[in-house]
């Protein structure tokens, strides 16, 4: 679980980010939650475009990518989400306690 401090953190690094996925009308398949598992493990820190043809709600999308990657979300703002997770391997990110 993250603290404000640490999500703002993240946030204030996410804004220099470009959105690296695209959810569409087929909505979160494994497919996507396997390429994004693979991003985060690379990344840490992800950015994601909801395409106005999803039909699903903008929420329950980051709720499936998020308990389907073992992510934390970050932020939502309109059709963009930000997911989180440490990586494994290749840790980058020092987040303030």
């Amino acid at each position: 679980m993250l603290t404000n401090k640490q999500k703002s953190t993240l946030r204030s690094m996410a804004n220099s980010l470009r959105p690296l996925f695209q959810v569409g009308k087929d909505g979160v398949s494994h497919n996507l939650i396997n390429a994004l598992s693979d991003s985060l493990e690379a990344h840490e820190l992800v950015k994601l475009n909801i395409l106005k043809t999803c039909s699903e709600d903008v929420r329950q999308v980051a709720l499936d990518l998020s308990s389907g990657t073992h992510a934390e979300v970050v932020q939502i703002i309109g059709r963009t989400i930000v997911l989180y997770r440490e990586s494994r391997e290749h840790r980058r990110i020092e987040l303030p306690r």
